[in-house]
Formats: structure tokens, C-alpha cells, sequence
């Protein structure tokens, strides 16, 4: 089985549907931050929660200055980033082309 990861994921009000997604794949969301409060925008020194694993962006609800700090926050703490919109078919995209299989995939998947 593969290990769980903890993810932080940034952008929009309501997840929806994406956590259930995610839990496919083995990612557990750590913590949501919706990108609203202003602090984001301007604060160089940024740190994610300890023990997050991946950044999921949401492109849709995030205003560049935002992303832009969070981006550099994981470059720091050398955690990668997945940048998607916010929809289960974008999510489920972007976990393929990062190498995230679903939990039924089967054994023999080259990305497994």
C-alpha cells in the first residue's frame, strides 16, 4: 500500500468533492486555506504547516500575489507544488501527470 501524503491546498471557499479525490490518491488534506485573507498577498515569509508533504493550488479562486507567496513558501521548504482548477477532472489530471496513481491502480503501473 502506498504511504499517505499530507497535503495543503490553497484557493476557493469549498473543496467540494476534491477531498474525496484526493483520498483516491492517497493524500490526505492537512490543512485549507482559502487565499482571502490579505496577509497572503504581501507576507515574504510564509511557511506551510509542518509535515505538509505537497501544495495543492487552486488557479481559479487565487490571485497571482497569493500564489506567488505560497509557491515560494514550498520552494523553501522543498515541497512540490500541483496547480490545478478547481474541479475533480482538472485534480484528477494534474494527479496523473504528477505520478499520484489512485489506490486501484494496479500494481504494475509504471508510476506506482
Amino acid at each position: 500500500m502506498a504511504e499517505l501524503v499530507n497535503a495543503v491546498i490553497v484557493g476557493a471557499d469549498r473543496l467540494g468533492n476534491i477531498p474525496d479525490v484526493l483520498k483516491g490518491h492517497n493524500i490526505f488534506v492537512v490543512q485549507h486555506i482559502s487565499g482571502r485573507d490579505p496577509a497572503h498577498q504581501k507576507k515574504k515569509s510564509l511557511q506551510l504547516p509542518s509535515g505538509t508533504q505537497l501544495l495543492i493550488l487552486l488557479t481559479d479562486f487565487l490571485g497571482h500575489n497569493v500564489m506567488k507567496t505560497f509557491r515560494a513558501a514550498a520552494q523553501r521548504a522543498g515541497v512540490p507544488v500541483l496547480v490545478c482548477r478547481r474541479s475533480v477532472c482538472s485534480m484528477r489530471q494534474a494527479l496523473a501527470q504528477c505520478g499520484y496513481c489512485e489506490t486501484s491502480c494496479p500494481r504494475d503501473c509504471p508510476r506506482r
